[in-house]
């Protein structure tokens, strides 16, 4: 028996919530849309816009928000876009209406800071009910809403659900590939952050495309060493939610982790970059997990770790650098 999905909600109005729900309403299905804030869901009904996370980018007239997490939970199938430290919270507040076997697609990419699991465990406890999925790859909100060509990769452990799923969120414009290594995927996006943040450090110190070059690649080694560690597929790293991932977030200013990188290679404070930011950059958060969880395991991830004192104020950014550019030679694995 084929799987279908009709309606879906999405949890979180931000720039890829709102991106997401517009792709899904160009994909044929029902869309309503859960936000916190009485004037985006407003401005969302009534202005078909989100000036707050998507200036000058027109919406669907068909994509309908609501201030009712309960309406959203009633879809055949939910989209999960809050932030990922906050990823539990929401959950277990959607989990009061959520129907059992209801498909819940992970789209945040980080991993939970307090106990260092991936957010589809982080499901998997509060919503037992639920089937999780995940969708990731190298995709900005921008570009999905004005309707780009993009191409990402959604996980689940059933592939007859992943198909399904991928057909209903996919359409010409929005290519979607399926597979089952919901351990990859999760990793990939989550450690690309951490990785975009340094990127965007040696762009703000201007040392050249040459250690940029040195640094993805470099940092690509320390993703795929993390993500073996714990069982994900080599195949699924290099792919369009690993490494295709961690190209486009190195490589653009529109990344948010780059862009905090970079004004912290320019010398501002964490601090005053944050208070200055309505969007949350993933990877300040991921890279104390990731620091934690490679030294636990002996992993050796110089550069996430050289992130993750960086934002925990334990090196400044200058003896970062050092520290990385007097390591002892060593052979390329």
């Amino acid at each position: 028996m084929s799987i279908t999905f009709r309606t879906v909600g999405i949890v979180g109005s931000g720039a890829w919530g709102t991106a997401l729900g517009e792709t899904l309403v160009r994909a044929g299905r029902k869309v309503r849309i859960y936000a916190r804030n009485p004037g985006i869901v407003a401005e969302i009904n009534q202005n078909h816009s989100n000036s707050s996370y998507l200036p000058n980018c027109p919406l669907d007239p068909r994509l309908v928000a609501t201030s009712d997490l309960a309406g959203v939970a009633g879809a055949d199938a939910v989209l999960m876009v809050a932030p990922a430290q906050h990823t539990r919270a929401v959950a277990t507040d959607l989990g009061k209406s959520l129907k059992p076997g209801t498909p819940v697609v992970l789209c945040s990419k980080g991993i939970e800071q307090t106990t260092g699991k991936l957010l589809a465990d982080v499901i998997g406890e509060v919503l037992p009910q639920a089937v999780p999925a995940v969708l990731s790859g190298p995709s900005f909100a921008d570009d999905v809403v004005r309707g780009l060509p993009v191409a990402v990769t959604l996980a689940a452990a059933d592939q007859a659900l992943g198909r399904a799923l991928a057909e209903a969120v996919g359409y010409r414009n929005f290519r979607v590939y399926w597979n089952d290594d919901l351990v990859g995927v999760q990793l990939g996006g989550a450690v690309k952050n951490v990785l975009a943040i340094a990127a965007g450090i040696l762009d703000g110190k201007k040392l050249g495309a040459s250690a940029h070059a040195a640094l993805v690649t470099r940092g690509f080694a320390e993703l795929r060493r993390f993500g073996l560690a714990f069982g994900a597929r080599a195949e699924t790293l290099a792919g369009l939610s690993g490494l295709g991932d961690l190209l486009l977030t190195c490589g653009s200013a529109q990344s948010r982790n780059m862009s905090l990188g970079r004004a912290l290679g320019q010398g501002l404070a964490l601090q005053d970059i944050l208070a200055g930011r309505r969007t949350v950059s993933e990877g300040v958060y991921t890279a104390h997990a990731v620091a934690r969880i490679a030294r636990e395991r002996a992993l050796d991830m110089p550069i996430s770790t050289a992130v993750a004192a960086i934002v925990g104020g334990k090196l400044s950014v200058d003896e970062a650098i050092e520290a990385l550019l007097t390591r002892p030679f060593k052979a390329e694995d």
